[in-house]
């Protein structure tokens, strides 16, 4: 049996992402409708934080409680770890890897969490590096295809990620490039995506027929589908301070109603990560608007981790599960899915 771990956005292929998408749906469906599957009855995830969550820590803990598992936080200064733990990284990683079923991370290296990767024997979520944000990308997933646009295909999707290219920016690129979706960065030419994750990503949407455009021309708006933002100045970013991104990026892209205006689209649909600065990078009327779909997308984190946790551990999971609860809808689906 071969470890599967999700570092990075591209690590699962586009049926894989496809499949987790829908899984979770599934999931989620089940419990609306009262029923629990214990998928992850007996369970333990260690969750490895270098620094404050909110959406990512709570969906997490919450989708290891709901499935029948259990989550350990572990903070800094909690475990042998860290500036002053007296154990490194391959060997703490080694022993949760057997202490555990499953670990997730959330640190500004993303070397860090291949490192973790390497010596556990149990597999690995990235929950946000400086690179990547893959549960992110998932849970977005998941919200695009509940707010599909009628008579549309996920290939026919125009998603536009308005500001700075930061990690939220980068796992929403190779999520359009992996699921043949249409992506544009809007944003000033000296903070778009570097060159060696667009030719990465470029050469996943060429497998796949999704089209990447970065650009600094409004016109990239019009017809987009959804509209994504993130902050201006993010979690890892030491770079300059709030007062130097204001000047570069306000007000030309700020996510506002006359921008909403500009994509000819009285439908599109508003997306951020979370948390939001109101005033800087999106106004308060349009996050709290009718086309915001904000707070669904952040629901839908849980979702995702649903899945993310089922799926990698679906080898695992007791077959008894399956056979002793009461037949239903759900329980057959859950269990096809998981056996085909």
């Amino acid at each position: 049996m071969v470890k599967k771990d999700f570092i990075d956005t591209c690590t699962f292929s586009k049926n894989e992402m496809q499949f987790l998408a829908d899984l979770g749906l599934k999931i989620k469906k089940a419990i609306n409708h009262g029923y629990y599957p214990p998928l992850l009855r007996g369970k333990s995830l260690g969750m490895i934080f270098d620094q404050v969550s909110t959406r990512t820590r709570c969906s997490a803990e919450t989708a290891m409680t709901e499935l029948g598992g259990h989550a350990l936080y572990l903070a800094p200064g909690q475990i042998q770890l860290g500036e002053n733990g007296h154990e490194g990284l391959a060997d703490t990683s080694h022993a949760l890897g057997d202490l555990v079923d499953i670990i997730g991370v959330r640190t500004a290296s993303h070397d860090d969490i291949v490192t973790i990767a390497q010596n556990s024997h149990a597999p690995v979520v990235n929950f946000m590096s400086d690179d990547d944000h893959p549960t992110q990308a998932l849970g977005d997933l998941i919200t695009i295809k509940e707010f599909l646009p009628q008579g549309k295909k996920l290939s026919d999707i125009k998603l536009v990620f308005v500001g700075d290219a930061t990690q939220i920016t980068v796992s929403a690129l190779f999520l359009c490039a992996q699921m043949g979706m249409h992506f544009v960065q809007y944003g000033p030419k000296e903070k778009q995506v570097s060159p060696n994750l667009l030719r990465k990503a470029e050469k996943i949407a060429q497998q796949n027929g999704a089209t990447i455009t970065l650009s600094d021309d409004e016109k990239v708006l019009e017809n987009a589908d959804f509209i994504y933002t993130d902050v201006w100045y993010g979690l890892y970013d030491q770079e300059l301070d709030q007062t130097e991104y204001m000047k570069i990026f306000y007000p030309k892209y700020q996510v506002n109603a006359e921008m909403l205006a500009k994509t000819n689209n009285s439908a599109v649909k508003f997306m951020h990560c979370l948390p939001a600065n109101r005033g800087e990078e999106v106004t308060a009327s349009v996050l709290n608007g009718e086309n915001s779909i904000v707070w669904q997308q952040a629901a839908n984190k849980k979702t995702a981790m649903r899945a993310i946790f089922t799926y990698l551990l679906k080898d695992k999971l007791a077959k008894e599960d399956f056979s002793n609860q009461i037949d239903n809808e759900f329980q057959r689906d859950l269990k096809n899915m998981l056996e085909n």
